[in-house]
């Protein structure tokens, strides 16, 4: 490990050979000690992923993040083989497996890394994978685990007494929990896509590697699940939040009637008939503070049932916006009032309030079913109805969406194309 301190890790969970060594050499510059050859690489390039790095890093140490379950010594023995100077296997599998690592990584020369993803038990399978000899245990929280908002640094604080062999923590780290992970016990931090998909690798690297230096000792606040997604899903845009859910949740037939403005909250739904806009704006008397109006008027275009005294009152209320799957009028005024709505269509006919119809009931609106309480974000893309039981979910995956476009917008702005990035070529069908 760095004598100078904690080591930094850095995980290539890419799928291009080439792409990853250049990410590496950004992250080396930026401060990492340690490159692991992720488990996607490995998938991809296989053996000649770990070739490639140790021959392009010979001094620094190598992991291979096999993900070994079974045939422990023959796995050890091929990464060790391809430059390999740590094997990191399950610490789900099976005793004879560990054993059999073990004595294969003692006749080459390598160490063992234990990662504990998905183990029930993590801090007394710790304890008895040092009994056999690993030399590492690694406390990780996989990408779909984060995005359930597990923390890795709550298990290292249980287990940082009770084993005495060097500790990795892995788990959508960044400069600040990398920190805090120091400071809770952690001899190594693994970073990936905080760092891999950040579009200035070597600052991100050096970021983190400035956190673990001085890291804090205060400790990290508790999530409040509901600020973090708003403030999440106001960070991405509706393309990544679309990619983040394969294609689902995106309304369609709307425009926006002021461009350039974005509307992040969860939906008050509002049920009603062509031309009836007696509940539209009773719904306004219900939503409360960041809340979006979703609005089904049965897709007319005839009869407009809101205007700008409706939205005047929706900014009065601090609405964040409103959607309808109808009409709107007085478009020159309510766009003065920059106000986020989107509509299917403008018309100047005004309707009358009947009061049919019914407020937070599930409703279908341009395409979507919408649930109170689903949140609902709208920019210049179109409008995403996020599921409000995966809204924190889906809002940390739209982020490693929007990371990744990140890093490969660098790449092309760098003088390459989309296509030569993506080694499209390589993986068409054929």
């Amino acid at each position: 490990m760095n004598n100078s301190g904690p080591t930094l890790q850095v995980a290539l969970d890419l799928l291009e050979l080439d792409r990853a060594v250049q990410i590496a050499r950004e992250a080396v510059k930026g401060g990492a000690d340690w490159i692991e050859v992720g488990t996607p690489l490995i998938k991809s390039e296989g053996m000649n992923a770990v070739r490639a790095l140790k021959s392009n890093f010979p001094g620094h140490t190598i992991l291979a993040d096999m993900k070994t379950m079974d045939t422990g010594a023959l796995e050890v023995e091929m990464a060790v083989k391809s430059g390999a100077d740590i094997v990191i296997l399950l610490g789900s599998a099976d005793d004879s497996t560990i054993a059999d690592a073990r004595r294969s990584a003692d006749k080459y020369g390598a160490r063992l890394m234990c990662d504990l993803i998905s183990v029930a038990e993590p801090v007394e399978r710790a304890m008895e994978l040092e009994a056999m000899g690993v030399d590492i245990i690694n406390i990780h929280v996989g990408i779909d685990m984060q995005m359930m908002g597990q923390d890795p640094i709550e298990v290292l604080r249980e287990m940082r007494g009770k084993i005495h062999i060097p500790i990795a923590v892995a788990g959508g780290l960044d400069a600040g929990s990398a920190g805090q992970a120091v400071s809770a016990g952690a001899d190594i931090v693994i970073v990936g896509g905080n760092i891999t998909r950040s579009s200035n690798v070597t600052t991100s690297a050096r970021e983190i590697r400035q956190g673990m230096d001085s890291p804090s000792s205060a400790p990290l606040e508790k999530h409040d699940f509901e600020a973090e997604t708003r403030r999440l899903l106001t960070g991405v845009s509706t393309p990544n939040i679309s990619d983040a859910m394969h294609r689902k949740g995106a309304m369609h037939g709307l425009i926006p009637i002021n461009p350039g403005l974005k509307m992040v909250g969860p939906a008050v739904t509002v049920q009603t008939f062509e031309g009836d806009w007696a509940k539209t704006v009773e719904a306004i008397d219900v939503a409360g503070p960041g809340d979006v109006i979703v609005i089904y008027n049965g897709g007319s275009d005839r009869v407009a049932p809101w205007g700008e005294l409706a939205t005047l009152s929706c900014m009065n209320r601090g609405i964040a916006g409103m959607v309808i799957d109808g009409a709107v009028r007085d478009v020159d005024d309510i766009r003065k009032l920059e106000f986020p709505i989107f509509a299917r269509a403008i018309v100047p006919n005004a309707g009358e309030p009947k009061g049919f119809g019914e407020i937070n009931a599930e409703i279908q609106c341009a395409g979507q079913t919408v649930r109170p309480g689903d949140y609902i974000v709208g920019d210049d893309s179109g409008v995403v109805v996020v599921p409000r039981e995966r809204a924190y979910e889906l809002a940390r995956r739209a982020v490693e969406v929007e990371k990744n476009e990140s890093r490969i917008r660098d790449e092309i702005v760098k003088g390459s194309t989309l296509s030569k990035v993506m080694q499209l070529e390589k993986w068409e069908k054929k």
